[in-house]
């Protein structure tokens, strides 16, 4: 399977740090390039999901689905070196994936790129509540969300603006959404909203707020806007892990 020889280099490279968050993400554009029929959307992802969860155990691999062919006895070459790759399922606001995640005894992600992250809490408590069910362990839980980290406040806001703008237009423009605000922006990147923007203080504060509300185990930033510079991400990115990171840690103690 070309796609486990990739993982298998990027563990190697990465010293076993490589991970996978599987789901169907926002842009369903690809499923037609692809071939793939939208009238079976939960079925694709239930299919493709069931074999994956299976490539992750140890040995050959036989398994039978609806939306591709058979695989007879098939072993992943070359192996992950520490023998297991860690997979996450990614789940934007669906309960049934909430449920699906706990079937296959895989983490979670919870995305959340927009509103107030309290809302999330319900798919949390589905999570750890389909995991007793089923008799699966406690697993990790994580969120995704994006995030600019500059000197200051109105810094950290003034840069990622325009090109957050830009990015929302862009998408927006294929999908018949209106036009972002500055009012908006400002919300979500307030105490309430899923955008993590402002001083590394802020952005640390904001992050252990969050992780509280949602009993988190991990927070992951989206640190990359569209047409946002280069020297502003990598900026953006030194001080994430020189500043904020070191002071989660310490809000979380």
């Amino acid at each position: 399977m070309r796609v486990f020889q990739r993982f298998s280099t990027v563990d190697g490279l990465s010293k076993g740090r490589a991970e996978v968050i599987l789901g169907r993400g926002s842009f369903t554009e690809s499923y037609s390039l692809f071939g793939y029929d939208m009238s079976r959307y939960e079925e694709l992802f239930e299919d493709k999901l069931r074999l994956f969860a299976e490539l992750l155990k140890p040995g050959p691999v036989t398994w039978r689905g609806t939306t591709r062919s058979p695989v007879t006895d098939a072993t992943m070459y070359p192996p992950i070196e520490n023998g297991a790759l860690k997979a996450w399922v990614g789940v934007g606001g669906s309960p049934e994936s909430v449920v699906r995640a706990a079937r296959y005894g895989l983490p979670l992600t919870l995305a959340i790129i927009g509103g107030n992250p309290q809302r999330f809490r319900p798919f949390v408590d589905l999570y750890i509540e389909s995991l007793e069910k089923l008799g699966q362990p406690l697993l990790p839980i994580a969120v995704h969300s994006p995030g600019h980290v500059a000197a200051t406040d109105e810094q950290a806001k003034e840069e990622l603006w325009p090109h957050y703008e830009v990015m929302i237009n862009r998408i927006g423009g294929e999908r018949g959404w209106p036009p972002p605000t500055r009012a908006q922006f400002e919300r979500e990147a307030g105490p309430d909203g899923a955008l993590c923007v402002g001083k590394p203080e802020t952005v640390a504060a904001k992050i252990a707020r969050t992780v509280r509300l949602l009993g988190l185990s991990r927070f992951n930033i989206k640190y990359s806007f569209g047409t946002l510079p280069h020297d502003k991400l990598m900026h953006s990115i030194e001080l994430i892990g020189t500043k904020v990171a070191p002071r989660v840690r310490e809000l979380m103690a």
